[in-house]
C-alpha cells in the first residue's frame, strides 16, 4: 500500500509538471495580450514582449493565436483609417506628392535589389521594403495579408522596423540640431525618412511646433501610397499565382485586399462627415490598441527554429535600406535640392 501511494505521488507530480507549464503559458500568453490591447504598452513593447513569449515558451495556443493575428491585422488597419484626414493630406501633399513619389520608388527599388543581393526571403524583404518605403508598421499590416505572409516573416519585418524607429527617435533631433536644419527642414526629412508616423511625431515634436505640423502632415500623404502599393501588390500575387498554376490562369484571380477599401471609406468618411469625429477618434484609437495586440499575437509566433532559419539577413537589409534613405533625403534637404 505505501507503494501505491508513493508511485501515486510520483505520477501525480508528473502529471502536475506537465500540466501546471501549460497552464502557466497560457495565462501569461493570455495576460500579455490583454496589457498589450490595453493601451498600457507601445507597439515596440508589444512586439518585443511577444518575441520574447516565443523564444522562450512553448506556445499553448499556436494555432488560435495565428487565427486571430489575421483577423485583428486587418479590423486594425480600417480602424486606422478613421484617423486620417484626407483634406489636410491634399493640401500639404500637394508640395510634398513628387518628394514622397520619388523617395518611395527609389526605396522600394533599393530594398528589392538588397533582397535580391543578401538573399532575403521574397515576403520579408517585400515587408521591410514597404515599411520603411511608406509608413512602417501600418504598411506591412497593410501588405502582409496579401503576400499570404506568415508570422515570422511579418514579425521579422515588424522587428526590424520598430528597431529602427527606436534608433531615429533618439538620433534625428541631434543630428538635425548638429546641421542646424530649420524646423520645416527637419520636419520634411523626418516625414520621409522615418517609418512610423508615431515616430515621425515624436522626433518633430522634440524639434518644434513647426517641425511637427509639416513632419506630421507630409507623412500622412506619404501614408496614402499604402493603397496603390496594396492594390498593385495584389495584382503581382495575381499573376505569380496565374504562372505557378501551370495553365491554368482562368482559375487565377487578383485577391482584392476589402480592408483596403474599407480603409479609404473611413478616411472619407472622417473627413467629409464631421458629425461623429468622437466616434471616429475612438475607433482610430481601437485601431491602434488592435495593431498593438496584432504585434504581440505576431511576436509569440516566432520561435528559436524560425529565427535560427531567418537569420540576420533581414536585419541588414532593412539597416542598409534606411540609412540609404535617411541620408539621401537628408542630403536633398540640406542642399536644397527639395523644400516646402
Amino acid at each position: 500500500m505505501p507503494g501505491a501511494v508513493v508511485a501515486s505521488t510520483v505520477t501525480s507530480h508528473g502529471v502536475t509538471r506537465r500540466f501546471f507549464p501549460a497552464l502557466d503559458s497560457k495565462a501569461i500568453f493570455l495576460i500579455g495580450l490583454m496589457l498589450s490591447a490595453s493601451g498600457f504598452v507601445s507597439p515596440p513593447v508589444a512586439l518585443v514582449g511577444g518575441v520574447v513569449f516565443g523564444l522562450l515558451v512553448d506556445h499553448p495556443l499556436k494555432r488560435e493565436s495565428s487565427s486571430l493575428a489575421k483577423v485583428l491585422l486587418q479590423a486594425s488597419v480600417v480602424g486606422l483609417g478613421f484617423g486620417l484626414n484626407l483634406q489636410e493630406v491634399i493640401h500639404v501633399g500637394r508640395s510634398g506628392f513628387v518628394y514622397t513619389a520619388v523617395s518611395i520608388s527609389f526605396a522600394m527599388l533599393l530594398g528589392a535589389l538588397l533582397g535580391k543581393m543578401l538573399k532575403v526571403s521574397g515576403k520579408a524583404s517585400y515587408l521591410i521594403t514597404a515599411g520603411t518605403a511608406i509608413c512602417g508598421g501600418s504598411a506591412i499590416a497593410a501588405v502582409a495579408p496579401i503576400l499570404s505572409a506568415n508570422e515570422e516573416e511579418i514579425s521579422v519585418s515588424m522587428g526590424t522596423v520598430f528597431f529602427l524607429n527606436s534608433i531615429a527617435l533618439l538620433v534625428f533631433p541631434a543630428i538635425g540640431h548638429l546641421l542646424k536644419l530649420s524646423q520645416n527642414e527637419f520636419g520634411l526629412w523626418a516625414a520621409l525618412a522615418i517609418h512610423d508616423t508615431s515616430s515621425v511625431v515624436g522626433a518633430s515634436a522634440a524639434y518644434g511646433a513647426q517641425a511637427l505640423a509639416v513632419g506630421t502632415t507630409v507623412k500622412l500623404a506619404r501614408a496614402l501610397w499604402i493603397v496603390p502599393v496594396s492594390l498593385l501588390t495584389a495584382v503581382v500575387m495575381a499573376r505569380i499565382t496565374a504562372k505557378s498554376s501551370k495553365g491554368e490562369a482562368e482559375k487565377s484571380r487578383v485577391k482584392i485586399p476589402w480592408f483596403i477599401a474599407m480603409f479609404c471609406a473611413a478616411s472619407a468618411l472622417s473627413t467629409y462627415v464631421t458629425r461623429f469625429h468622437v466616434a471616429y477618434g475612438g475607433l482610430s484609437h481601437l485601431g491602434k490598441l488592435g495593431l498593438t495586440a496584432t504585434l504581440f499575437l505576431i511576436g509569440t509566433g516566432l520561435s528559436k527554429k524560425t529565427l535560427k532559419q531567418v537569420g540576420v539577413r533581414p536585419l541588414v537589409q532593412g539597416v542598409t535600406l534606411w540609412v540609404v534613405v535617411a541620408s539621401a533625403s537628408l542630403a536633398a534637404i540640406y542642399f536644397r535640392v527639395i523644400g516646402i
